[in-house]
């Protein structure tokens, strides 16, 4: 690697991979969970891992910003250029109930864009990570997206809540879904062309797509609203109302199919 955010990557690549330790320690234990908002659960897994990383990397870099999940949020982050943004497990709810469908997600956003990422599932060993302008990597080897055009005969993500809102995604034809709870595992799956596109048609906070959207992008792919809107991060309100990630290729399909759609309130 060759760039000059190598230095943050590598620091980065630790720290995640460490995380991942934090969680493997506390996975099927007796864990203590409770609900910050009726329906989202966090654990002291997520806590414990918070800590550790905001620790590891504003240490290193004590001029960064920092907002995260499980960290109340501290609007001094708005001031600047480079913060990091964090989900200590995403997917807490599988990571609880004892499903590998979680991931430790992190990234390094400057000026609103991804330039630094990892996404790491302990569990299955499978550590995603990325550097703006350096490609997208799986245990080290290279990943590329989908070129699929059509939906015909493709392989979609989504949440299982979003078949409980929109049964109507089962129709799509020739369309094969999944359901999946971790939405920056769903769009790293598209990335390593494991999936053809991942639909998340309710609001997602940046701690949960800023790490996978570097890697999906620089494997090719392309995550935006169902307006076709690209994700820009850190800004005062932290949210994007939708989330459609796939290759290249398939995007405008999926454009033409949920561009009308209005996301549930």
């Amino acid at each position: 690697m060759n760039s000059r955010y190598q230095t943050e990557q590598e620091e980065l690549d630790k720290a995640v991979r460490q995380a991942g330790k934090i969680a493997l320690s506390f996975f099927k234990s007796d864990l203590k969970s409770w609900e910050k908002n009726p329906g989202d659960p966090v654990s002291e897994a997520d806590i414990a891992i918070d800590s550790f990383l905001k620790q590891h990397l504003l240490n290193t870099h004590p001029d960064y910003g920092w907002l995260s999940e499980e960290t109340a949020d501290d609007p001094a982050r708005l001031n600047k250029s480079r913060v990091w943004i964090i989900d200590p497990i995403d997917g807490t709810r599988s990571f609880i109930a004892g499903k590998p469908e979680f991931t430790v997600c992190a990234a390094l956003v400057e000026d609103g864009k991804p330039v630094c990422a990892a996404v790491f599932n302990p569990v299955t060993d499978e550590f995603f990570e990325a550097t703006l302008g350096q490609g997208a990597f799986l245990n080290g080897e290279k990943l590329s997206c989908s070129d699929n055009q059509s939906l015909e005969n493709t392989r979609l993500l989504a949440s299982r809540k979003a078949f409980e809102w929109h049964n109507w995604l089962e129709e799509t034809p020739g369309a094969d879904f999944e359901h999946l709870n971790s939405i920056a595992y769903r769009i790293v799956l598209v990335a390593s062309q494991q999936y053809d596109a991942s639909l998340s048609l309710s609001a997602k906070s940046d701690w949960d797509i800023a790490a996978a959207d570097l890697i999906l992008s620089e494997a090719g792919g392309l995550s935006t609203t169902t307006k076709g809107q690209h994700l820009v991060y850190n800004q005062k309100v932290p949210l994007h109302e939708t989330v459609i990630s796939s290759g290249q290729a398939l995007h405008p399909e999926l454009m033409n199919v949920l561009g009308d759609f209005v996301p549930r309130k």
